[in-house]
Formats: structure tokens, sequence, C-alpha cells
């Protein structure tokens, strides 16, 4: 993989086995994370099968694997057992349930008892500032801020990106995730912020190999895949000559 120099680490975002461990192997991914949501997509059917079968290869770098119950008191369960399953496990705990209530009570509960959590679907900035009240220097937590679904907004997420990496400089254990992102130069945005790690789909990895590729070279490219993929297709068009 290119990007040279950049501090950011960037986590493979996905659930698909295969190609974890093939990002494992070549040693450019730094972690991993996952959600319901990437693991139904990919056909998955035992949640906890999934995830133990890829923690037997994959021992020594970050994953985050989510709960996925509403009650609170489910949650808590789930997430026992879920950061049971490896000393590298974040537990995903989405921001608030689906009642829009607030997780800080359970957040801190499982802290408490020394689980390692990935705070997630954070979108605003009350809970940022929320989730900031309630941490302890020795919390070990990652903040997912869903800087791509912010942008979508037609909001630019920079300046809370940045705000966030300075107000949790204090709190040592907490890393800042610039979360959805949508193309590549998010993560020269994220770099550039102070975030300690970006998400990256297998589509935006798979982009990584442009990476200061002459855009002469690239424009000729993309005039060809026109010419090419019309030709493929067998267009035609009726062209007359006037007398």
């Amino acid at each position: 993989m290119p990007l040279p120099n950049l501090k950011i680490a960037i986590f493979a975002d996905g659930a698909d086995k295969e190609a974890m461990l093939k990002n494992y192997k070549e040693g450019f991914i730094k972690g991993f994370t996952t959600n319901p949501t990437l693991m139904a997509k990919a056909g998955i059917a035992d949640y906890q099968q999934f995830a133990e079968s890829v923690l037997a290869v994959i021992r020594d770098r970050p994953i985050s694997f989510e709960v996925f119950s509403d009650d609170f008191q489910e949650m808590e369960k789930q997430a026992a057992l879920i950061g049971s399953w490896g000393p590298n496990v974040n537990v995903k705990i989405p921001i608030t349930n689906t009642k829009k209530e607030s997780s800080f009570p359970l957040i801190r509960r499982l802290l408490d008892k020394g689980l390692k959590l990935n705070v997630t679907a954070v979108l605003t900035q009350e809970q940022i500032d929320g989730l900031r009240a309630i941490l302890k220097p020795q919390d070990d937590v990652i903040l997912s801020i869903f800087a791509g679904r912010i942008a979508d907004t037609g909001v630019d997420p920079m300046p809370m990106m940045a705000k966030a990496v300075k107000d949790y400089a204090s709190l040592k254990g907490t890393k800042v995730l610039w979360a959805s992102p949508r193309e590549v130069l998010n993560i020269y945005q994220a770099e550039a912020c102070g975030c300690h790690i970006i998400t990256a789909t297998n589509d935006l990895l798979a982009k990584l190999n442009l990476f200061a590729k002459d855009l002469s070279d690239y424009s000729l490219d993309t005039v060809k895949m026109f010419y090419n993929d019309a030709q493929k297709a067998g267009f035609r068009l009726r062209v007359f000559s006037k007398a």
C-alpha cells in the first residue's frame, strides 16, 4: 500500500473474512471494524462463530464487534460476552438506543468493568461533549464520529473532528476515529485534523493504489474506459451526411 508518512492508523471496515485475513497478512491495516449491517450484507448467519473464527487468526490488532440489542440490560450482557472473546476486542456500543435514550450510563458501567469500547454512531457535538464528560484518562475507548454521514448532510465535518481531537487530548486512552469516509481524500483530511484512526471499506482501500497517479495518465485511462465500454456494449448511431 502507498500513502507514506501518515500518522493516522487505517482500520479496514467490513465483514468479508477472506478480505480481513488478506489485509491482516499484508500488514498495512492496523485494525478492523465491523457492524451488524455489514455482517448481514455478507450473509453471516452465526455472529459469534464468525467473530471467533476471525479472532483465531487476528490476535494482535484491535477488532470492533457491536452489540445488537436495543435494551441496555441485554446490551450489557452482550458486551460482556463479546469482550470475553479476546484482549484485542473493542465492544461497539451505539451512542443511543433506537428510542434515543443515552448509552452513557451503560458505557460508564462497562468501562468500570475494564472493557475496551468503541462508541459508535456519534454525529453531534452534544454527543461528543456528553461522552467527554463521563470518561476518565485510563478508559480504553475509540470514539467513532461518523464524519462521512455528517458530510452527506452538507456540513463540513473537519471543524468538529479537529475540535474532538483537541477536547479529548487529555484522555490518553481515547482515540478519535473518522468513520464512514467516502473518498481517499478523507484520509488526508482526517490526518490534518489529528484523528488517530480512519476506517475504510474494501472498495476505498482498492483506490489507495491511485496515490500520486499522474492526472494526465488518469485522464487517458478514463477516455479509454469510456471508449472500450461503448465498444463492448455495441453502441451504434445512424449518422447521415448532408447532401
